[in-house]
């Protein structure tokens, strides 16, 4: 990925969290620009209608619109629990199960990382189910979130990607 096109999505990132107001007032314990969530029980549910993914190869014909549908459920400030499933890059359909574990905040954006298992990948286990750990950027306002999650590449089986995933609070 170029320079520039990296520039312009983390500066469109950085404005919808102006945008949504996403309020760092939760943090506890800072480190410069870095703070350590405080783990709280809340309860959340989010659903988001899959991913869009920008493919770090654009000449293969990837699919970039992965729609789903997808519940995200937050019991702690720093954990929730998730499951979907969506159009995969490979035009197959994926299932996922998960946890997200978001223990910083830089600004309003909480980072961290999702574990969990997906399937529907025919160069992957045989389309079967495989683990994997991801690195995730999560902004989320009062109503709407989005999650940025880095899903690298792995030749002939994982179309690597920035994907986002837009996502509407159903309950608080």
């Amino acid at each position: 990925m170029s320079y520039l096109k990296m520039s312009k999505i983390l500066v469109l990132t950085l404005a919808l969290g102006i945008t949504l107001g996403a309020s760092p007032s939760c943090f506890s314990q800072s480190y410069g620009p870095v703070e350590v969530i405080t783990p709280a029980e809340k309860n959340s549910l989010w659903i988001n209608p899959g991913l869009y993914s920008y493919h770090f190869d654009q000449g293969r014909g990837f699919n970039s619109v992965n729609y789903g549908l997808g519940l995200e459920y937050q019991f702690s400030t720093v954990a929730s629990i998730t499951v979907g499933t969506y159009r995969n890059s490979y035009y197959q359909t994926s299932n996922y199960v998960g946890a997200y574990w978001m223990p910083l905040a830089v600004g309003p954006f909480h980072v961290g990382m999702v574990a969990g298992g997906f399937n529907g990948y025919p160069n992957t286990q045989n389309g079967g189910w495989f683990p994997a750990i991801l690195p995730v950027i999560s902004l989320e306002g009062e109503r709407v979130g989005l999650n940025l999650i880095v899903i690298p590449s792995i030749a002939d089986r994982v179309a690597g990607s920035l994907s986002f995933q837009l996502k509407i609070k159903a309950f608080d």
